[in-house]
């Protein structure tokens, strides 16, 4: 036995054996076709087919030893018959039957169980006894056996066609033995085969010699005593026996196994003994106790046959000829087994001894026989079993007493559910009210659950599965069993009711009774999990700390540890038709706690038309154990887990498999309900939602139901589309067996895919998606790889029919599909804790009647919020970037023609071309790189990306419109700064003429005092220059440039602007002259609107309308002053591009406004009032620019300047140091700052973006409420809501004031820059000093250039530093370098006294409204209750928010008395409530079609009832000061309003913003 186990790679096994668990997971070997290469191999090899139910699992045999076997592999073609001989021996192979017996000796109970049940499946025999011939002693099987159940029908009930079903180990069916005495030439296994076996349909039962490797040496399996049974089918034809009987096959001489022989000759109604020749003395035959009649079965062809031996025997045993059979000289196979057949059925008609195998036990015991049942683990399982379900007797009132939180009051509590997201009974009574209520009638039924206590049924099943691994185990298996045998017993009673009462029609009532009865008279193991998942979510409803609640904390970890040890878990309960969401996500977190890290996990799914084998393909697949019909079908959805082992875990990036049982669709027990359709439909949605991969079962032969089911599986895919999921699909057409299935079929699945086309259609219209157009566009589906074909599941005629070999292998090709699509499958595994939030998020989205508009799913939403963030990053790098670029280019235009302009060209329309040219590629390539990002994104495989395909257009096209937008504000920037320039260009060539022409009097005054030879004083130079002076500049002549009329230009584009609008923008242009707008505060006069609608509307629709369109009004007057004092700020001149890009902004935001179209009266007046303030401001800016360059008055200013020099000159004082300092003060020092101002905008970005707030819209949302929580402020909370972007703008500045308060990180900004350009400055100096001029005037000129793309020098300074300048180049550059150490040091000073404010009003780039317009995104607001949308990207085709309020908040009341509106838009969506508003032109409209007047907005109804309590809380706090400050009356506030803490408002934050 030890070298068979080591030969086999079982000896370890024997001591530890072989678990469920260890022989379902998925290896290598289950899904490759690998033969087995080497006897270790065999045993897994055999168990691999076996629970695939294959028939031909038991040939078994290693490939090596009959390939050396075959001459022509071998490649040899001559003769060679010693060799031919020599090779047919097969004592190296091992025997079936020693590798069952392994495996039987190596296994627990549990795997025993399941061999034993699919054995008898494949019609193989079963072992009765099991030896072990080490320890010489054998082992009745009976746990074995026990789940073997089999229906038959004697010929007693072949008239009513009623059918027996029963538990074949209590069956009592007499037993008919065989055995063998000494050697025999007759194969015993085969004759009973034949015997067992129609013409029509033999089968090899028994192992036999005749068999691949049946006449191999048995090593282990002599002793072993196998059972098989033959059932009637009630056809007289077909038959063999009319009554069930069982054949028990003893393998091995009795003589050497007396103990089995003795047993079977107790238990047997007939012992049948095989003998070649016969010992006269014959003690065995004699000794034993006979219970069974003895019969000979002798072999007279046999040479060792002897007569005499016979006739001695006989006699003593007193057999009479009917006992004797012998197998005659002449006879063959047919004709004995005829006789034999004949002998045995009249033995088992005339026996009286029918024993079930249950009873023998009792004898294995008196014969000290093992009994498997008898170890104490299973005893005491059966114990606690055995004391819940003897209390059974009425199976309705035992539901009702001890197990009564499941029942009505579960089903209640559903019911009370759905309705609180679906609202049809709601009528005309207040939602929130209304779902208040249904809240206050969920908590007494949750107090009524608590108020029952634990049955004494719950506390014995919850003890007995707290017990440790195997006890529990066997328990649940025992509770199974007993449960099936009452419900059995109840079903098949009802059932005959049934058939009576339905064959009168008049019984329609009662018939409706029964099949309810039919409907609760199961029950199972799931009832009491049921019960058990309801303690605990009653439990939930009490205080934490309730000793209760805290004793039954538990209850999930231990239902668990069951799922782990793989049993099913209910996900959803069938008959309430629900899912108990706390429960089941509470078992699954603590199984995540269980197997973290490894916890990902794939999920394959069945649905189906009821009763179309879902259950058995997936057990065939799997060898799981989903309970099959045994009159009751699968209610719900069932969930298993099955481990991946890890040589496969890599490929398939998981840990486990969940396998999904469903209940039938289309179930007959369900269509007497009202709602079947919708269960359906839930159910479809949900597990299709939650699967890698659905496998949809259709049987051929039902067209009708598999146009529903198709149509029921359709929406749910549409559904998942949707939501961003497309899972995979195969298609399995049962009981097809033709070998040209596939190919005929051909026309077939042309035909399904046609009607899923149609149905894909019908169902996106349903769901108002109608752009799916095709079945393809929803799924992973190929019609020519998406089908399979599996033939019937029994091979002949049932009972006595084994499973379909072809059945076997057609499901096992479609396993291998199914988890090579897995392996390939691009998205990752969720991991168990994601795969719990689907569920969460699937199941409510289904309980709202249009799920597409309720889904809401924290992994779409984080999935959402990383591709935000990631995005906002890129275009932040891109904004910065150009940002960067602009500064540069700017300061190049700038000292474009100067002497330090770097151009090339010296044609500033050249220059300015080049440059847009590179603007262009600058913008292309960072556009490029965006998309390239995006795509790249997109391809990864973690992070759930792919739940967030439907948003990457909205994305792409951000970034198109970036650029757009990039493009537009560079080219106005560039053209603005050339155009400044260009006008700045004569300017400064009249400044300098007139500075040359003052340079050469001075000079030649110089002169004329030298000459003079006398020692002039100061004063007396001063009363010589000022002479000079006077007279020089009345002899220079001073043209002064034109001012531009700004005003004319501003109406000419305002003009140009509205000249697309129609006649009535012209009248109402010409009506009043720009110059008398804009003088005071902008006021709409809305009376125009309302003579066009000609409607009666009320004066509180008036009032809103009006106060609407002040407020778009207000913002834009705002956003627009904020650009002309921005431009004004800089003291530079005015150009038409200012005027331009104001009505441009005018113009984006009138568009993007969401009150509908807006009115020519409302557009003209409001363009004409910006653009008068902003001509006026302009005009100003524009004088104040030409009177600070006017030549005269620079030149003048210069004056003293001019006098210094002259003294100095005159005197021949060293200058070196006072004109380093002036250098350094009037042309580097402004240079750098003006740099600095130019660089800290961008920075300053970008260190907020990096803070929490402000890395998303949702984020920058949830922390503004958060605030506005903290605070509990009624004021702020009423700016926030009545001037969103006001508040939020504000906000946003705070924010900035807060961080950079301390001034450290602003410093280190500043430093930086500083740092850059003093060693700019510094190299320049260098580089200067290098190229020897001789020359100051050179040495600053070079200094000046290679500075000139990096900072701008003011012209006038550089011209007033030049004049009269003789310094000496080498002392000029040293004191130039010590004075920039100077400015370095009081700059650094000047940073860190400065505060923030002073710094932020100085910057060319305004943080504070660049974080501003990217947070507040599109700017739109919820149409309802003016909730401000978060969608990312600027080109979002859909607006959403996360968090809607009560209506009142966005001054709704109600029509008639003036009280603030509580309804919340996410619960109005849902229900048949109607609106009337500005854009339905004063019509009343349902809110369910909300999206017809509002196609770009999506309000998802609450994900949860919590959902809203943020502004429940809000209201409830505040709504008298909100009725006051809305002129109206204070809301009417739900209790359960009223009850909402801080605490839960601040949760229901957290939760609705998805915050971890």
């Amino acid at each position: 036995m030890k070298s068979l186990l080591e030969d086999l790679g079982l000896e370890q096994l024997y001591k530890e054996k072989l678990s469920l668990s260890t022989v379902l997971q998925i290896d290598e070997k289950t899904i490759t076709d690998e033969p087995a290469n080497c006897n270790s191999d065999l045993p897994w090899y055999f168990l691999k087919k076996l629970m695939m139910v294959n028939v031909t699992a038991r040939n078994v045999k290693c490939t090596s030893g009959c390939e050396s076997a075959c001459d022509g592999a071998s490649g040899k073609t001559e003769l060679d018959l010693d060799n031919l001989f020599s090779s047919q021996h097969s004592d190296d192979m091992l025997n079936p039957l020693d590798i069952i017996t392994a495996l039987f000796l190596c296994s627990d109970g549990f795997v025993q169980q399941e061999m034993a049940l699919k054995m008898s499946m494949c019609q193989f025999s079963v072992p009765l006894l099991l030896p072990d011939c080490d320890t010489k002693q054998c082992t009745l099987m009976l746990w074995a056996m026990r789940d073997i159940v089999k229906k038959h029908r004697p010929q007693s009930l072949s008239e009513s066609k009623g059918f027996i079903e029963d538990r074949i180990v209590v069956s009592k069916l007499p037993m008919i033995s065989f055995v063998r005495m000494g050697e025999c030439s007759l194969s015993k296994s085969e004759i009973l085969n034949k015997l067992l076996s129609n013409s029509q349909q033999y089968h090899d039962t028994f192992v036999h010699r005749d068999m691949e490797c049946g006449d191999s040496p048995r090593k282990i399996s002599n002793g072993l005593a196998e059972i098989s049974w033959y059932l009637p089918c009630g056809n007289k034809n077909i038959d063999i026996f009319s009554e069930p009987v069982a054949v028990a096959n003893l393998r091995g001489d009795i003589a050497s196994f007396e103990t089995q022989f003795s047993f079977l000759c107790q238990t047997s109604a007939a012992v049948f003994v095989f003998f070649d020749s016969l010992d006269s003395d014959c003690e065995l035959l004699m000794n034993q106790q006979h219970k069974a009649e003895i019969f000979l079965v002798g072999n007279h062809q046999s040479s060792h046959f002897s007569m005499d031996g016979l006739k001695k025997v006989a006699t003593k045993l007193r057999l009479t000829n009917k006992n004797i059979l012998l197998k005659a000289k002449h006879m063959n196979d047919a004709d004995f087994v005829k006789k034999l057949r004949v002998t045995v059925r009249d033995v088992v008609e005339s026996s009286k001894r029918k024993m079930g195998i249950e009873e023998m036990a009792d004898i294995a015991h008196e014969l000290r026989i093992w009994v498997d049942e008898d170890c104490p683990e299973c005893q005491s399982a059966k114990n606690n079993a055995d004391a819940i379900t003897a209390e059974i007797q009425d199976i309705l009132k035992y539901k009702k007493a001890q197990l009564p939180l499941h029942d009505q009051i579960w089903k209640e509590l559903s019911r009370l559910e759905k309705e609180e997201f679906r609202l049809r009974k709601v009528g005309s009574e207040n939602i929130e009210k209304y779902k208040s209520d249904l809240q206050v009638q969920k908590e007494k039924l949750r107090k009524k659950q608590n108020s029952c206590d634990m049955s004494d049924a719950m506390t014995c099943f919850i003890n007995a599965i707290s017990s440790p691994g195997t006890e529990r185990s066997y328990f649940l298996k025992w509770m199974r069993m007993n449960l099936d045998n009452l419900s059995r017993e109840k079903l098949s009673d009802l059932r005959e009711q049934y058939k009576e009462k339905s064959k009168k029609s008049e019984n329609k009532e009662e018939i409706k009774e029964i099949d309810r009865q039919l409907s609760n008279s199961s029950l199972g193991t799931e009832h009491f999990f049921r019960e058990m998942g309801q303690i605990y979510e009653a439990s939930l409803s009490l205080p934490e700390t309730n000793r209760s609640r805290q004793q039954l904390q538990d209850l999930p970890k231990l239902c668990a540890g069951l799922l782990l040890d793989g049993f099913p878990l209910e996900l959803v309960d069938g008959d309430a038709s629900n899912i108990p969401l706390r429960w089941v996500s509470d078992v699954l977190s603590q199984l995540n706690d269980l197997v973290s890290p490894k916890n990902k996990i794939l999920v394959v799914t069945v649905l189906g038309v009821q009763s179309t084998g879902k259950s058995t393909l997936l057990n065939t697949m799997f060898g799981v154990q989903f309970a099959v019909s045994n009159g009751r079908c699968t209610r719900g959805a069932f969930m298993l887990l099955i481990r991946v082992n890890d040589d496969v875990k890599k490929a398939l990036n998981c840990d486990f498999m969940v396998i999904i049982d469903t209940e039938g669709l289309k179930s007959p027990e369900l269509a007497q309900l009202d709602t079947s359709h919708e269960h359906d439909n839930e159910l479809a949605t949900l597990v299709v939602g939650l699967s890698d991969i659905t496998i949809i079962n259709i049987a051929m032969e039902n067209s009708t139901e598999m146009k529903d089911i198709l149509q029921i599986v359709v929406h749910a895919f549409l559904r998942m589309t949707e939501v961003g999921k497309k899972p995979k699909c195969q298609f399995v057409h049962q009981n097809v067996s033709d070998v040209s299935a596939h190919e005929k079929n051909l026309r077939d699945r042309k035909l399904l895919l046609e009607q899923l086309n149609e149905m894909t259609q019908a169902a996106a219209k349903m769901e108002k998606k109608e752009d799916n157009k095709s079945f393809t566009d929803v799924m992973e589906y190929s019609p020519d790889t998406g089908n399979w074909y599996v033939p019937g599941l029994w091979n002949g005629n049932p009972p006595m029919a084994p499973v379909n070999a072809g059945y076997s292998e057609a499901v096992y090709e479609l396993k291998k599909n199914i988890i090579q699509m897995l392996r390939s499958c691009e998205s990752s595994a969720n991991n168990i804790l994601e795969f719990t939030e689907w569920v969460k998020s699937l199941w409510n989205a289904v309980k709202h009647e249009n799920f597409i508009f309720s889904f809401r799913n924290s992994l779409v939403a984080d999935a959402y919020m990383r591709l935000c963030k990631e995005c906002n990053k890129w275009e932040w790098e891109f904004k910065k970037e150009m940002y960067t670029w602009v500064t540069e280019t700017d300061t190049k235009i700038s000292n474009f023609g100067t002497v330090a302009g770097k151009s090339e060209t010296s044609n500033m329309s050249d220059f300015l071309n080049d440059l847009k040219s590179e603007a262009c590629a600058e913008l292309s390539k960072w556009e490029t790189k965006i998309l390239e990002n995006l795509a790249e994104y997109f391809k990864q495989t973690d992070g759930h990306v792919y739940l967030v395909e439907g948003y990457r257009e909205d994305f792409v096209n951000s970034a198109k419109s970036l650029r757009r937008e990039m493009e537009n504000s560079v080219i106005n920037q560039l053209t603005a700064t050339a155009k400044i320039r260009q006008g700045m260009t004569e300017i400064d060539r009249i400044k300098e003429n007139h500075t040359t022409q003052i340079e050469e009097r001075v000079c030649a005054l110089i002169e004329e005092c030298r000459k003079q030879k006398v020692k002039m004083t100061d004063k007396e130079l001063d009363k010589v220059f000022d002479e000079m002076w006077y007279k020089a500049v009345n002899e220079v002549s001073f043209s002064k440039p034109k001012a531009t009329d700004v005003t004319a230009n501003v109406s000419h584009y305002l003009r140009t602007n509205l000249s697309q609008k129609g006649s009535l923008a012209c009248d109402l242009l010409s009506q009043k002259s720009l110059q008398d707008f804009g003088q005071g505060p902008f006021k709409y006069a809305v009376e125009g609107f309302f003579k066009k609608l000609k409607l009666q509307v009320g004066k509180l629709f008036w009032k809103d309308h009006a106060m609407a369109l002040q407020n778009i009004a207000d913002r834009i007057i705002t956003d627009c002053t904020e650009i002309v004092t921005d431009k004004v700020k800089r003291n530079s001149n005015y150009h038409d591009t200012y005027i331009q890009e104001i009505l441009h902004m005018i113009d984006e935001k009138l568009k993007n406004n969401q009150n509908g179209k807006i009115e020519i009266e409302f557009e003209v007046p409001l363009k004409q009032h910006i653009c008068g303030f902003a001509a006026r401001q302009f005009q100003k800016m524009h004088e104040d620019f030409l009177r600070e360059n006017d030549p005269y008055r620079c030149l003048n200013q210069n004056k003293e300047k001019f006098c210094d020099d002259f003294k100095d000159v005159f005197h021949k004082r060293d200058q070196c140091q006072k004109k380093a300092e002036e250098f350094t003060e009037r042309c580097l020092r402004p240079a750098v700052e003006d740099f600095i101002n130019r660089s800290l905008g961008p920075d300053i970005i970008g260190e907020m973006k990096t803070k929490f707030e402000f890395s998303t819209r949702m984020f920058f949302q949830y922390s503004i409420l958060l605030d506005l929580l903290s605070k509990q402020d009624f004021k702020k909370y009423q700016s926030y809501i009545c001037s969103y972007e006001e508040y939020a703008n504000k906000w946003v500045l705070d924010c900035i004031l807060k961080h950079f308060s301390n001034g450290s990180p602003m410093f280190d900004f500043e430093d930086q820059h500083l740092q850059s350009r003093i060693t700019s400055i510094n190299i320049a100096i260098n580089k200067a000093k290098t190229e020897k001029s001789g020359n100051l005037k050179t040495f600053v000129e070079n200094v000046c250039q290679e500075l000139g793309d990096k900072l701008v020098i003011s012209q006038d300074a550089l011209g007033a530093f030049m004049i009269l300048n003789n310094a000496d180049q080498e002392q000029f550059a040293y004191w130039l370098t010590e004075c920039v150490k100077d400015m370095e040091q009081a700059l650094r000073k000047k940073f860190k006294e400065t505060n923030i404010q002073m710094k932020l009003k100085s910057l060319h780039v305004n943080p504070q409204n660049e974080l501003f317009s990217e947070m507040i995104g599109c700017g739109k607001q919820c149409p309802f209750c003016k909730a401000p949308c978060e969608a990312g990207g600027k080109e979002h085709t859909e607006h959403q928010t996360s968090l809607h309020r009560p209506k009142g908040l966005g001054r709704f009341r109600w029509d008639g008395t003036e009280n603030l509106v509580i309804d919340i838009c996410s619960s109005s969506v849902v229900s048949d409530t109607r609106f009337q508003c500005a854009a339905t032109n004063g019509e009343w409209h349902p809110y369910k079609d909300y999206t017809k007047i509002f196609p770009d907005w999506k309000i998802a109804p609450d994900a949860s009832l919590q959902a809203s309590d943020y502004w429940k809380y809000v209201l409830a706090k505040f709504n008298d000061e909100f009725a006051e400050a809305y002129d109206a009356k204070p809301a009417d506030i739900p209790v359960t309003w009223k009850n909402i803490t801080y605490e839960q408002a601040e949760e229901s934050l957290k939760k609705t913003f998805n915050m971890k």
